[in-house]
């Protein structure tokens, strides 16, 4: 326990509900720099524009590895002109992946910055949103943050500030984000996670959050617990090394990590075993310092109210000879290499005591003159790891033009995937709501069928919150037609028994027919038939009648076809 000194320390000193009122020179350089970024209500609320000639149709972006959708439209699916929306983050329904939903900072006036809890959700795999408006309105609300527990109830954990004091409220869904309790006072501060074990251990559905020491409520307590599904928030703790700037996960043992800038500047991993017990005391196992060659830096000419993205933590939870692997991965400005930010990832093989003497760079375009930013990582119950950020590679000299980016990993994070680029160029320097950041980070979930990604950009000319499925190459076994676009067909569970999820995206609009074909090439169910428009759907399947035995789905769209094996047992 490195830093367990520092802060046996820092809990001796007298508590205060806000910042105490003296510090070290080396501690107000850090206070000066973190308070750049805390979350404070600088403009009065200002109601839409009522502004309908710049009315589109919601922007969407489909190719045989990504399907993306705006969520942030009115009920006919269009963009609604003059708001803004970012910091998106998103939430899976575990019993029914189809139900999702996405919050963010929503601006219903880029007149101001006044920002509340934006939502919106989907019952048909992020193939349409519905946008009912914000949580609590008329409240400055930020930093949203969302997780499911393992029965489906959705948590949404929203900051509030009055310019001096912080705290938290986390609302409560069950229906899949369509109706919201009035919410549970969390405790909490500025930069807030949260995290809800979905193990079935002893801490199963425990609510785990912490935020940045210096704005807190409950100073010197950072961190919080809920052992009642969200009831009640026990009173604040330290967190070891006093992370900041990050993220939290669940490990398949119930053990949490939490990542973030520490101390001493450098990326810090604390892990805790005791948390997931409600009669323990939480107590930190260590907090051990993660070389990323690099640092979180809080400015940068590319989102300059913003940060370039947080610290991510991810936790190998599948059977394979993964399991138990931490994984950290942040996007840092690399000063001695010359780079102004890159996609920098580590690991630790042992619970989060060692981690790489070498982090591995993602990223992979040969000069070191582009900025790799808002690094974003999830990992799948397969062990897949899966990281997107956003890259000025393609952009013009001296342009600060961005795209979407991906790569992901099947073997713990030793080798990764050609980068592969996700979405066109877009200025995110357009549609600031009276800020000059596109938020602080994106947030991402991963299934066997691949990403589900909650994210902002400017490709509407705006500020927009939009959902994407990203399909690592491996997972669809494509047999397009000569000079065609490759059609996504994937199917999980596979191998499956009694039930599965088919989900195909169509590129444009045309013919569709999905067969479920055996050996001998008979049809043996039509699963979807008839015109189709453009876009991801989905067919759940209940294999009721059929033997046990390998089968293909078979896509056709008009001239183009995509096949994919399927195995049914039992």
């Amino acid at each position: 326990m490195k830093n367990l000194s520092r802060i046996l320390l820092l809990f001796c000193l007298q508590a205060m509900v806000f910042l105490p009122v003296s510090f070290s020179q080396g501690q107000n350089d850090k206070v000066n720099r973190v308070s750049l970024h805390k979350e404070v209500p600088d403009d009065s609320y200002l109601p839409p524009s009522g502004n309908q000639m710049k009315s589109l149709k919601g922007y969407n972006y489909i190719t045989s590895s990504v399907f993306t959708t705006q969520v942030n439209v009115d009920e006919y699916g269009n963009n609604i002109p003059d708001d803004a929306a970012n910091e998106p983050s998103i939430a899976i329904d575990p019993t029914n992946p189809d139900v999702m939903v996405i919050g963010w900072r929503q601006f219903d006036n880029i007149g101001s910055n006044f920002r509340q809890a934006g939502y919106g959700y989907t019952t048909d795999g992020g193939q349409s949103w519905t946008f009912p408006g914000v949580i609590d309105p008329g409240v400055f609300r930020s930093d949203p943050v969302l997780d499911a527990n393992a029965d489906g109830k959705v948590f949404y954990n929203s900051l509030t500030s009055d310019g001096y004091s912080y705290t938290c409220k986390v609302f409560r869904s069950d229906d899949g984000g369509a109706q919201w309790d009035d919410g549970v006072n969390a405790r909490g501060g500025d930069k807030q996670w949260m995290v809800i074990d979905r193990t079935e251990g002893i801490g199963a559905g425990n609510i785990y959050s912490f935020w940045t020491a210096y704005y807190s409520s409950c100073y010197p307590g950072f961190f919080t617990r809920s052992t009642n599904g969200g009831d009640f928030y026990q009173n604040c703790v330290g967190v070891a090394g006093s992370p900041y700037w990050g993220t939290m996960a669940v490990g398949p043992d119930g053990e949490l990590y939490i990542v973030g800038v520490g101390e001493d500047e450098g990326v810090v991993v604390a892990k805790s075993t005791t948390a997931q017990n409600p009669p323990s005391v939480v107590s930190w196992d260590l907090a051990e310092q993660v070389f990323l060659d690099g640092h979180l830096t809080g400015w940068s000419p590319i989102n300059p109210e913003g940060i370039m993205g947080q610290a991510d933590i991810g936790v190998d939870g599948s059977d394979g000879p993964g399991r138990g692997n931490v994984y950290v991965l942040a996007s840092v400005e690399r000063p001695l290499a010359g780079d102004p930010a890159d996609v920098m990832f580590s690991k630790s093989t042992d619970g989060g005591l060692n981690w790489s003497l070498f982090p591995v760079r993602i990223n992979d375009d040969p000069e070191n003159d582009h900025y790799q930013w808002f690094g974003t990582m999830s990992v799948a119950p397969d062990g897949r790891i899966d990281v997107v950020w956003l890259d000025t590679r393609d952009a013009p000299t001296g342009s600060y033009l961005s795209a979407l980016y991906y790569s992901y990993s099947t073997d713990e994070g030793e080798t990764w995937s050609t980068n592969e680029r996700l979405s066109e160029l877009f200025d995110p320097h357009v549609g600031w709501p009276q800020q000059q950041k596109m938020g602080d980070y994106f947030d991402m979930r991963s299934d066997e069928t691949g990403a589900h990604l909650a994210w902002a950009n400017t490709l509407n000319g705006e500020q927009d919150v939009y959902y994407s499925h990203i399909t690592p190459t491996y997972i669809a076994i494509d047999e397009a037609s000569p000079g065609a676009d490759a059609l996504e067909l994937t199917c999980y569970p596979n191998p499956f028994t009694g039930r599965t999820t088919i989900r195909y995206v169509v590129p444009v609009e045309g013919y569709v027919q999905l067969d479920l074909i055996n050996l001998y090439g008979q049809v043996v169910a039509t699963l979807a038939e008839g015109v189709q428009q453009p876009g991801l759907h989905t067919v759940n399947y209940q294999a009721e009648g059929l033997s046990a035995g390998y089968y293909y789905g078979r896509l056709k769209v008009d001239n183009q076809q995509s096949v994919i094996g399927i195995v049914k047992v039992r």
